[in-house]
């Protein structure tokens, strides 16, 4: 067997392991069980508890739990604004970089907050040391919020009658500090001893084997790169993101990271049956998950090994497979891999250039966005799933002519409206941002053809990736795209904000809403959720709902491209 694909194995059956352990873990801290880390952590939590005036055992509704999540983010987006514009004359800055200009820092802060981490600026050149922790700092916020806004509709789901969820900042504060911390400080760890730099020193200057004086950036990048891929931030702190030696020096820190992304993810699925104790609901859903996330990735890595047909017809022999804009110490193969991990999750970060990817694998990777539910981001990835278990349940319920239920609740107009609004809003964020931009483009090329380094079908591609990457709060990139300026910075802004408060908003405000009716016991004729027929309802529903509505863009982008070269 192909030692690539042995890696890949590897680095999948690693993650699933990791995952059904920790998502029991996951699962007693939200259901306020005892944890081998309550000693270390408890006089932690009663700190934050006592300074901010926070009483844990009071119980929140869904709304208080929305409301907690949404002031909170506002402080940090304001906060992340003032350091990001005065970054010049505040600490922590020994490479002497410039602040951002307004609508820069409004898409960087937007983007952090949002869990997107989506770049429109080169991170050792635009970014101080301060401006990094800061942006570190949300980077374990936004992962805490979705996943203590996950185990809330956790809470409503269970099998009662409640009107109260636990309370937000309970669950925000301990998943932070019993699972982002202990787990980003083992990773940071392994990374550093590895060669990833963990520094406040600015810029070193070395002297090449050529004889030339370069300045090697470096910086605090071992903690910035582990919580990055933990909660499925994204990012990176050099602008080649984990291409970059510095930030992923070798195969072993690339098993690491590859294996961080999809870690949560996975994970919260196992929490949800043991909150429920459904193991076998649970199982269903990481079937579905994971047989999505197969279709996407087996043609992907056979394309990337495969080489690319363009250089195929020149003549030249690609033993390596496809290599432009991947890394040699990585391989086509892993740097597949690596490219559907970060975008069924809402990771973003990259180990290679997608921008370079052969034309199917670069659609398979904007699927994986535009689908957004197969393993998804920490928490919110589990909430865009919900969406689509509602449908499923409710087009199953009219199919067999009974009222649809989940879980004992029955499902009525009210949880479809909004659940319709929600699985529609990704389409018309991505569809509609496409459209503009390439209006501007065809009618005034003369402005606007400059953000495209690739014409045709590519550079359509570009624009329709960049919006799929800003609605999925994903943060990759074809990076042929000229995204730092006005346009792209404040229209991507605000598809961020949409795309991911709206998308928290509607399930919990579903959840909400079953939490309160009363709870009908299982019958003969409840429909079963727990099955592999229901399993493929959901995935139908994921396929029709969401893969086709973007099936006429993807036939003007990459498949177009496949079929020109």
């Amino acid at each position: 067997m192909n030692t690539e694909i042995t890696g890949i194995l590897l680095m999948y059956a690693l993650v699933v392991l990791l995952a059904i352990p920790l998502g029991r873990y996951i699962g007693k801290i939200f259901t306020k069980e005892k944890t081998f880390l309550d000693g270390l952590f408890d006089p932690i939590d009663k700190l934050f508890y006592r300074i901010s005036g926070i009483d844990p055992n009071s119980e929140m509704n869904w709304k208080q739990h929305l409301s907690a999540l949404l002031t909170i983010n506002v402080v940090w987006f304001l906060i992340s604004m003032f350091v990001l514009t005065n970054m010049s004359w505040l600490p922590l800055n020994p490479d002497n970089n410039p602040s951002m200009s307004g609508d820069l820092a409004f898409n960087t802060a937007v983007s952090f907050v949002t869990n997107t981490n989506l770049q429109h600026y080169s991170g050792e050149s635009g970014l101080s040391y301060l401006g990094q922790l800061t942006l570190m700092l949300w980077q374990f916020i936004s992962a805490g919020c979705g996943i203590a806004i996950a185990g809330m509709v956790f809470l409503a789901m269970k099998e009662r009658t409640a009107d109260k969820l636990g309370n937000f900042y309970f669950l925000f504060i301990r998943t932070c500090t019993r699972v982002l911390f202990p787990i980003a400080v083992v990773v940071a760890s392994l990374l550093a001893f590895n060669g990833t730099p963990m520094t406040f020193e600015g810029k070193d200057p070395i002297t090449t084997l050529q004889g030339d004086k370069v300045e090697v950036s470096r910086g605090p990048v071992a903690g910035f790169v582990a919580i990055k891929q933990l909660g499925t931030n994204g990012g990176g702190f050099f602008g080649p993101n984990s291409a970059h030696p510095l930030e992923n020096p070798n195969y072993f820190t690339n098993i690491v990271e590859t294996v961080s992304i999809m870690l949560i993810p996975i994970a919260m699925v196992f929490a949800m049956g043991y909150v429920l104790r459904r193991k076998k609901l649970a199982w269903t859903i990481f079937g579905v998950m994971t047989v999505g996330f197969l279709l996407l990735l087996t043609p992907t890595v056979i394309n990337e090994i495969n080489g690319n047909p363009a250089i195929e017809k020149m003549g030249i022999a690609q033993n390596l497979g496809s290599m432009e804009g991947k890394e040699v110490r990585f391989g086509p193969a892993a740097s597949a891999y690596w490219a559907i991990n970060t975008t069924v999750t809402s990771n973003g970060s990259v180990n290679a250039m997608h921008d370079s990817l052969t034309p199917l694998s670069g659609m398979n990777t904007m699927l994986g966005m535009m689908v957004n539910a197969f393993y998804g981001g920490v928490g919110v990835g589990f909430l865009n799933f919900y969406i689509f278990i509602i449908l499923a349940v409710f087009i199953s319920g009219l199919m067999v002519g009974r009222t649809p239920e989940f879980l004992g609740k029955k499902i009525e107009a009210r949880e479809m409206k909004i659940a319709m609004i929600i699985a529609l809003l990704h389409p018309f964020l991505i569809l509609v941002g496409t459209a503009i931009s390439s209006y501007m483009v065809a009618h005034n090329p003369d402005e606007y053809g400059s953000w495209l380094n690739n014409p045709g079908f590519h550079g359509f591609s570009e624009m329709l990736y960049e919006f799929t990457s800003s609605s999925a709060n994903n943060g990759s990139g074809f990076e042929g795209l000229a995204d730092n300026n006005p346009f792209w910075n404040i229209a991507c802004g605000i598809v961020m904000l949409m795309a991911r408060y709206l998308p928290i908003i509607g399930p919990v405000a579903i959840a909400g809403s079953l939490a309160a009716k009363k709870y009908i016991p299982e019958s003969a004729g409840t429909l079963k959720t727990d099955t592999a027929t229901f399993g493929l309802m959901v995935f139908a529903v994921i396929a029709i709902v969401a893969a086709l509505s973007f099936f006429p863009a993807l036939a003007l982008g990459p498949i177009a491209e496949y079929f020109s070269l």
